[in-house]
């Protein structure tokens, strides 16, 4: 599955995982935040662009703009959709990097890697007022280990395009590497859900090895046609203890508002 930022900015799997992002980074803790992202993307998507030939921000960040009587996480990417559309509409859609950048708080930091040189200019220009959040050319998996044996207790989103075969293996072990380098990480690994045989394999390559860990599934389709994307799922190894309450409030809220008859929300733990 290739699953670019661009293609599919502002769909019903950005909602899921930016709100739960959000949610992560307004998490307290006693340091500044450090947040290492391994697949950044650009930083910011003009929905008119790439994103209008999928047509998936109909069905994701449109109906969330119109949407009304909005749960607490999710009024607050919509705040978010339009503080970056100051003249209306929802035309420009911030990915992670923005929405990590603008949380930061004195003293924080993020390091944004992105493979793709053009890419990586459009995310240093996205970031080009927060002096705090660098862009990086390089493996996001590799450097993401390397930056969270600095310490400082990071946050680390993995969030790959699955265009290449090992992705779901190399993000597995790439969370189980940072745990052991830094106990005190967070590790939020984003998924699609298209059949329960691949997401079951790349769970089992979590379990016992990399710590307790939150799986928030929204399902808007029965996992019955590995060729389509029908549901998403957020990973977070060692969550903050509020996390599985805002998984419920934004899983919940996405199935119901843009899932079909047999859509469900699920949040376990292992």
């Amino acid at each position: 599955m290739n699953y670019r930022h661009s293609f599919h900015a502002g769909n019903f799997a950005d909602l899921v995982k930016h709100a739960l992002l959000i949610a992560l980074m307004e998490a307290p803790r006693a340091q500044p935040r450090v947040v290492i992202d391994t697949h950044a993307g650009a930083g910011l998507y003009d929905l008119a662009g790439e994103g209008a030939r999928s047509r998936e921000a109909e069905d994701g960040v449109l109906k969330l703009m119109s949407a009304q009587g909005r749960p607490p996480l999710m009024e607050t990417l919509a705040a978010e959709v339009a503080a970056t559309n100051p003249d209306g509409g929802a035309r420009f859609y911030p990915g992670s990097p923005l929405l990590i950048a603008r949380r930061l708080g004195p003293g924080g930091r993020y390091v944004g890697f992105e493979l793709n040189p053009p890419v990586r200019a459009l995310l240093a220009e996205a970031l080009k007022h927060h002096p705090e959040a660098r862009a990086v050319e390089g493996d996001g998996y590799q450097g993401a280990a390397a930056e969270a044996a600095r310490g400082g207790a990071p946050l680390v989103l993995i969030d790959p395009p699955f265009e290449k075969p090992d992705d779901y293996v190399r993000a597995a072990e790439t969370a189980v590497a940072i745990r052991r380098r830094d106990p005190g990480a967070t590790v939020a690994i984003w998924t699609p859900l298209k059949d329960l045989e691949t997401f079951d394999a790349f769970i089992r390559r979590l379990d016992g090895k990399a710590g307790p860990t939150l799986v928030a599934e929204a399902r808007l389709r029965p996992l019955t046609n590995p060729m389509k994307m029908n549901g998403c799922a957020l990973v977070v190894v060692n969550p903050p203890p509020a996390l599985e309450a805002a998984a419920r409030e934004v899983c919940g809220w996405v199935v119901e508002a843009l899932g079909d008859a047999c859509a469900k929300a699920e949040v376990w733990t292992f």
